[in-house]
């Protein structure tokens, strides 16, 4: 079954833009986007080039880059070396805009990623490189110019793109916010979510319970992933003490996500802890170090950052971690042991945070990563805190917790921390003054553009 995903009309928009640069399409292993840019390549021009630096044609293009460029005392200079390589690689090469090339992995190749630079000033064909393990680009030798490169992340399925694949798009976007709709559609979109917090959105995943409605089996499908995913990882770690801290690492998050809601100033030294109890040093942390480094730039995990008594000016960076994929981290959570009521309590603050995530991609919202906040006066956590960038107004999320957590969020309204409320759970929804019920799996639409709206 063909998954339709929304990430296509950013290609679009990057296709009609005067001034392109060569596109960088990140995102974890396994997301789509080899699948994505075959059909946008197919759909949008004339002809197309694939280029897999970890396959044979990767190593065919090396061969013509290094021909192309060899010269001898007393030969005449090759113009443009890059150039005469496509044609080498291809006989029916024709530099014009009616051409895509796309280089899959170019992060295993320094030579191909410092070539960038020449393919945005030199050809008229669209270039669009992208790759699963892009992190490893950051080393020395590989260098790029940073205004020919625009960037675009690919996550896995979001729960909209869920619910096409079961062509319930159009009653996620119609439904009603705060319970103006039929309780049935309410309903109908629950259980939709209740499969999406289970297996996540992996395409692979999410094909299979199409095929079979079986959880069990994309349980199966989601563990094979993550072993071909530290598989493959190994061989960008050198030592025996490297390899072994990121195998734990995974399970070391979840824990830390059910052990600690306050975050902490120093995360890489609590991780290390969990995974080594016996072992601290600097030695030890920066292996620690090392391998998140590798799980964030691999798109596997991301950062949340802690507000301090509420306040966008006052940001203590990188506090807590989440997983990006809601099935990922359903596979990790559930090897602690925990019951499943905290499991899916997790899993629900996770799913919230992904939503932010795209938000701060969207420039609705402040922040490099999702904010949550601590409010001295209580000694209270708010699950999740917002600047508007539309509104600049502030926002206290809350999500699927009890009263307490509801009680610190209420104080804040009251003392003028926040201006709104969003209490996101099991609910049809509902207004009170400035505090909105609204169902958690609507997340994706609430508005941070509600002192705008007031104006009005």
């Amino acid at each position: 079954m063909e998954l339709e995903r929304d990430i296509y009309q950013n290609l679009l928009a990057w296709k009609g833009k005067k001034n392109r640069k060569v596109l960088e399409l990140e995102g974890a292993r396994q997301v789509g986007k080899t699948y994505i840019l075959d059909k946008f390549a197919k759909r949008e021009y004339e002809k197309h080039i694939y280029i897999n630096m970890l396959a044979s044609s990767g190593s065919d293009f090396l061969r013509c880059l290094e021909t192309a460029a060899k010269w001898e005392p007393g030969q005449k200079r090759e113009e443009n070396p890059v150039y005469k390589a496509f044609q080498l690689y291809d006989c029916d090469f024709e530099d014009d805009d009616n051409l895509l090339v796309v280089i899959d992995e170019i992060q295993e190749s320094s030579v191909v990623y410092s070539k960038i630079r020449e393919f945005a000033r030199n050809f008229k064909a669209h270039f669009i490189v992208t790759g699963s393990y892009l992190g490893k680009t950051r080393e020395k030798e590989y260098f790029l110019s940073a205004g020919d490169v625009e960037s675009l992340t690919m996550t896995t399925l979001t729960f909209p793109e869920f619910l096409d694949a079961f062509h319930k798009r159009e009653l996620y976007d119609s439904v009603g916010l705060y319970g103006e709709s039929d309780h049935a559609a309410y309903d109908e979109l629950r259980s939709y979510f209740k499969i999406y917090l289970q297996i996540g959105g992996y395409p692979e995943v999410v094909t299979t319970y199409l095929e079979n409605e079986n959880i069990q089996e994309c349980v199966s499908v989601i563990d094979n992933l993550i072993r071909i995913f530290v598989k493959e990882s190994s061989r960008y770690f050198e030592g025996p003490l490297e390899l072994e801290m990121f195998e734990k690492v995974f399970s070391s998050i979840a824990i830390t996500l059910l052990k600690e809601k306050k975050g902490t100033s120093d995360l890489t030294t609590d991780l290390t802890k969990i995974i080594f109890k016996e072992e601290s040093g600097r030695i030890a942390k920066r292996t620690t170090n090392y391998a998140i480094s590798w799980l964030y730039l691999s798109h596997q995990i991301g950062y949340c950052s802690m507000s301090v008594d509420c306040s966008n000016l006052d940001i203590v960076d990188n506090c807590r971690y989440y997983f990006n994929d809601l099935g990922i981290a359903g596979h990790f959570l559930k090897l602690t042991g925990e019951p499943m009521s905290e499991i899916e309590g997790i899993l629900c603050e996770n799913f919230v945070y992904l939503e932010l995530v795209r938000r701060i991609r969207k420039g609705e919202i402040a922040g490099q990563v999702p904010w949550f906040a601590t409010d001295k006066k209580t000694s209270g956590e708010l699950d999740f805190y917002v600047r508007s960038r539309v509104d600049h107004k502030d926002y206290g999320l809350e999500v699927k917790r009890g009263k307490n957590q509801a009680n610190t969020a209420n104080v804040l309204l009251e003392r003028g921390k926040l201006d709104y409320i969003y209490h996101l759970k099991n609910t049809y929804g509902g207004i009170s003054g400035r505090k909105y019920s609204v169902p958690l799996y609507l997340c994706g639409r609430v508005s941070f553009a509600m002192g705008k709206e007031d104006k009005n």
